[in-house]
């Protein structure tokens, strides 16, 4: 097994067949970051092992190719069952009921149907080598070194507690993990100034990320020689709510 520190960062070479990092302010019509979040990073790590006593930091964003961008109609549902709805259902107090994505008047009790058509302006054959490391809470640092090596053991085995996603659901992502025996394929040639940037939609330093409220946070992102710099969390850099009160 690689040899972890006590601050190892983990690089998973990423790649899939289509991915999709909507930008928040063209929501309605997709349209792609040229690179993932950090937010949709950290789902990639999360997705192969996850614990409530530490969350993970992005630290590194490289593409090694420059973005290829096509378009794509998708048919999406406009509704969504409410975790309430869920809950319920499970507990057996309410029988459980579909989402329909089409159905005519008789079956719907409307003329509207239940899906969409929108059109996704998608990255096409995306390739990405994603850097992290993991953040003990306070009072599970000296677990630091155990929670490293169970990913990498997970990570090399190609195990997941899901398959992992590029943006959306559909567009599957294919990962590996790379140690210091690899050969480390080389940023494409691509610079670019996003903007700002969504960091993530969750207050990483709350201890249960899932059940936490949405908490939106930003940051400057510059893609210089393809790789993108992801500041920590902590970082004055990271514009939080709390931050633009006063604006």
């Amino acid at each position: 097994m690689t040899p972890v520190s006590s601050q190892s960062v983990h690089v998973l070479e990423v790649r899939g067949d289509f991915a999709c990092f909507t930008r928040p302010e063209l929501k309605v019509e997709r349209y792609s970051y040229p690179l993932p979040t950090p937010s949709a990073a950290r789902g990639v790590f999360e997705a192969i092992y996850f614990k409530p006593e530490f969350y993970w930091q992005i630290a590194r964003i490289a593409t090694l190719k420059p973005p290829s961008y096509i378009a794509l109609r998708r048919n999406e549902v406009k509704d969504k069952a409410s975790s309430r709805a869920v809950q319920e259902w499970m507990s057996g107090k309410s029988p459980p009921e579909p989402l329909w994505a089409d159905g005519d008047k008789a079956l719907l009790g409307t003329d509207m149907k239940g899906r969409t058509q929108r059109q996704t302006i998608a990255l096409r054959q995306p390739h990405f080598l994603l850097s992290a490391r993991i953040v003990p809470r306070p009072g599970k640092e000296s677990q630091q070194r155990a929670y490293d090596e169970q990913f990498i053991r997970r990570a090399k085995q190609g195990k997941c507690f899901h398959q992992p996603a590029l943006g959306a659901r559909e567009f599957v992502a294919f990962f590996r993990l790379l140690d210091s025996q690899d050969v480390i394929p080389a940023p494409a040639e691509y610079t670019q100034d996003l903007g700002l940037m969504l960091y993530d939609v969750f207050d990483l330093r709350k201890t249960n990320v899932s059940d936490a409220k949405p908490y939106i946070s930003l940051f400057r992102a510059r893609v210089a020689h393809g790789v993108l710099d992801v500041p920590e969390f902590d970082s004055h850099e990271v514009l939080k709510p709390e931050m633009m009160k006063g604006d």
